[in-house]
């Protein structure tokens, strides 16, 4: 039996993962711990509620005590770290409360998780850092055969992607000095249901839905490469049962489609006209093009995405109408 502490499990992806988790093995017994900022719902976690092996505190990673507490009363195993501040516009705004989580909270995870498991040994121990693709920076529209792999330079343009790249090589230094086991995965864009309205996809939702202007920045060319959230979260188990501890894995689905077109795309799912589009003044910084090769995780792990895309997205504007 595995006890899992999941952190930022309230927010979107995290609280997929939870879900996921609990079905996949009744055995494992699963702390989530989340600040419950604007991100973060409980009601994305109303399924936990009938298990008896799930159990929440609510606090932040910053907090020694409280991971202290954690790690005294409860012993987890396993770290799998999904809290962060995760949206680039307030990173351009307020960057120190992204360093503030994404790196000091990281460090503080990984402090306690040497101080508690170097006491036994470390055989079935694992901190799992769940990253970004933004860590690799931008790749040129213009060739379309590049994608991010494993070894790609580490090159964020913003002060997110720079947290999360920050967390990351903290996380591989930890493995490198300390032994500790440690995995990253770098995951392409999520979509799916209970993602704060903030993002794309739910942002053209919410706001179509109530025939407000769409916007979109700069040309709407940027393109991103889009994994339904489930199927990220499976590729994380994956991981975890899996992984070779001291590696990173990219995960990804070769969904790759312009801001605009996506827009569009979710407008004509809707019956909503192509007209609320409105283009904005651009992002600073704004990356042009992302892309994964999640060749390594089909080859080490048997990981490949279950592809539908247009399915999926019609399955999340759904939820989000209704």
């Amino acid at each position: 039996m595995n006890t899992i502490l999941v952190t930022g499990g309230a927010g979107f992806i995290g609280s997929h993962f939870i879900d996921f988790l609990l079905k996949a093995d009744s055995e494992n017994y699963v702390i989530n711990i989340d600040k419950l900022t604007y991100a973060g719902n409980l009601e994305n976690l109303s399924f936990a509620n009938s298990y008896k092996n799930y159990h929440f505190f609510k606090g932040d990673i910053v907090n020694r005590d409280l991971i202290n507490y954690i790690f005294e009363n409860y012993s987890p195993n396993i770290i799998i770290n999904f809290a962060a501040e995760s949206h680039v516009d307030r990173s351009i705004n307020n960057p120190n409360d992204f360093i503030r989580t994404n790196v000091t909270g990281t460090a503080n995870l990984l402090a306690c998780a040497k101080d508690y498991w170097s006491k036994s040994n470390y055989d079935d121990k694992l901190f799992f850092q769940i990253s970004t693709d933004e860590v690799y920076g931008s790749l040129p529209l213009d060739r379309p055969e590049q994608k991010f792999t494993e070894d790609s330079l580490i090159a964020p343009h913003n002060p997110y992607s720079a947290s999360k790249a920050g967390a990351d090589l903290l996380v591989q230094s930890y493995f490198n000095t300390y032994g500790l086991p440690t995995l990253i995965s770098r995951c392409s864009n999520n979509f799916g249901t209970r993602q704060y309205p903030e993002k794309l996809v739910p942002l053209v939702i919410t706001k179509a839905k109530q025939n407000m202007s769409v916007p979109v920045y700069g040309d709407g060319l940027n393109v991103r490469d889009w994994i339904y959230v489930e199927e990220h979260c499976r590729g994380v188990y994956k991981m975890m049962m899996s992984g070779k501890r001291g590696e990173v894995f990219n995960i990804g689905a070769n969904n790759e489609i312009s801001n605009i077109d996506l827009v569009k795309m979710i407008l004509d799912i809707m019956g909503k006209p192509h007209s609320l589009i409105n283009f904005v003044t651009d992002r600073l910084g704004h990356d042009r093009r992302y892309a994964i090769d999640a060749s390594k995780a089909k080859a080490e792990l048997g990981f490949v995405a279950e592809n539908n895309f247009y399915r999926d997205l019609e399955t999340t504007v759904k939820w989000y109408l209704e």
